[in-house]
């Protein structure tokens, strides 16, 4: 599919540092050619609150809590 962003590898990503990720522009990040999530790098506020709002709604459809991941919690 094609994205108006760049793309980078997870691996990629690992490699940098707090400095780095804070200097990055928002990029797709993939791991053997799946797609895994958009790093979104809000420089505004407006943005910000944006994205946070497109987490919500996408919190909405699915997805399960670190805690839940790790068995911490029931489900």
């Amino acid at each position: 599919m094609a994205t108006l962003i760049a793309q980078l590898s997870i691996t990629e990503f690992r490699k940098l540092k707090v400095p780095e990720l804070k200097r990055l522009k928002s990029c797709e990040i993939y791991s053997d050619g799946e797609y895994l999530f958009t790093f979104v790098n809000a420089q505004t506020s407006f943005i910000r609150s944006q994205a946070e709002y497109m987490a919500q709604r996408g919190n909405a459809t699915g997805g399960e809590t670190l805690e839940q991941i790790l068995n911490l919690v029931e489900v």
